[in-house]
């Protein structure tokens, strides 16, 4: 049977050319990047190059990509290291209700160490409104984190809007982005969007699991929350995952040659969908155009699991929620900022594309769900 993944903003397949790379990293050049002989000076080429990579695609300096070993990592060290930083200037820190756990559970935790939390809501799309944002800014304010594309229903915030305001404020508050779910889709600019820090993830665009980065603007300084022999200019100690490292930097590169028109053919496929899966009666999309990939979808009277396994057997992917705490129930925070009817909060699924998504592939899907919904919905009880 054949496979059609929809369920990349879970996580992505890896490039074949990807996989070599790493191979070859682990087989022939697996030398520690901190040795001084030939194998550790060939390993420490590929952090460089890699570093270089991303560094172009963001037009930033080198200096100021960081390698982590995920998003939630990059996200964890972006909130604690700036907050307890600057810890003597403020303890008030803004955030949205709509953001990833690796936010979310990271505001929590710093909520009990004393600081003062401010979520700010969303409109009917999943957007939040920049009055709101500029209210809650006060004297206090020392760090903002604003995610830039919903992992749930792909809307999009408006992050430069959000930089520029924060910056007329108060220039000395912090910025971060969790750029998980845009990074590849999207050309960012820090530096013109007021962005000081800004989180990406290895694995949601083509490279392996277990690496991310950490964009951190040259004049932020920053607590380190892994210490040790002083790798990465002291800010994560570590033997460096030189193979991640190349995987990462290999697969920015792959992703920003052809942005506009890969973005310009997933956008294409979205709609194709969404027009395929809105012909079936009581279904609905969440949310507006949105991220190029995302698409979230409430279908009356299904709930999402029963839909989810229904159409696995069918050879069809999607994601009942965020895949990040797909084993936790509980309800989306995002689907109840937007205001989602109760009834619809379990029946609501995730679809989301790639750069490798296929038009045949989107028509197998809607055929599948067409042919799944009307059955599920005979032992729906009366």
């Amino acid at each position: 049977m054949k496979e059609i993944y929809l369920d990349n903003s879970a996580t992505t397949k890896v490039f074949p050319e990807i996989a070599e790379l790493m191979t070859k990293i682990y087989t022939e050049d697996y030398g520690n990047p901190s040795s001084m002989h030939n194998k550790g000076v060939a390993a420490e080429k590929y952090i460089k190059e890699a570093r270089q990579q991303i560094a172009g695609t963001l037009k930033v300096k080198e200096g100021e990509i960081i390698f982590t070993s995920c998003g939630t990592e990059s996200d964890n060290m972006a909130l604690f290291g700036a907050a307890h930083a600057l810890k003597r200037k403020g303890d008030h820190i803004i955030t949205t209700k709509v953001e990833h756990p690796a936010v979310l559970r990271c505001m929590e935790a710093l909520e009990k160490e004393g600081y003062r939390i401010t979520y700010i809501g969303t409109d009917k799309y999943g957007v939040i409104s920049l009055d709101e944002l500029k209210e809650a800014i006060c004297e206090d304010t020392i760090l903002v984190s604003i995610m830039h594309v919903n992992n749930e229903i792909g809307s999009v915030m408006p992050i430069a809007e959000a930089g520029a305001l924060i910056k007329s404020i108060d220039k000395n508050i912090i910025f971060h982005v969790d750029a998980v779910q845009s990074y590849g889709k999207f050309r960012i600019f820090p530096k013109k969007m007021n962005i000081d820090m800004l989180s990406v993830s290895g694995h949601k665009i083509h490279g392996p699991k277990g690496i991310g980065f950490l964009y951190i603007d040259e004049k932020v300084r920053i607590a380190p929350l892994i210490l040790g022999g002083g790798q990465q200019n002291n800010m994560r100690s570590g033997t460096e995952n030189v193979a991640g490292i190349a995987a990462i930097g290999l697969a920015s590169k792959m992703m920003y040659q052809n942005l506009d028109e890969d973005v310009s053919r997933m956008y294409e496929l979205k709609k194709h969908l969404i027009e395929g899966l809105t012909e079936v009666e009581g279904v609905s999309i969440n949310g507006n155009e949105g991220a190029p990939h995302v698409i979230s979808v409430s279908v009356k009277d299904v709930r999402a699991e029963v839909l989810l396994h229904a159409l696995e057997d069918k050879g069809v992917y999607i994601s009942a929620g965020s895949a990040c705490s797909t084993h936790k129930k509980a309800v989306s925070e995002t689907l109840k900022s937007i205001g989602l009817d109760k009834s619809l909060l379990g029946s609501t699924v995730r679809f989301s594309l790639s750069v490798l998504t296929t038009k045949e592939e989107i028509d197998e899907a809607i055929a599948a769900f067409k042919e799944t919904v009307p059955i599920l919905r005979r032992y729906v009880p009366k």
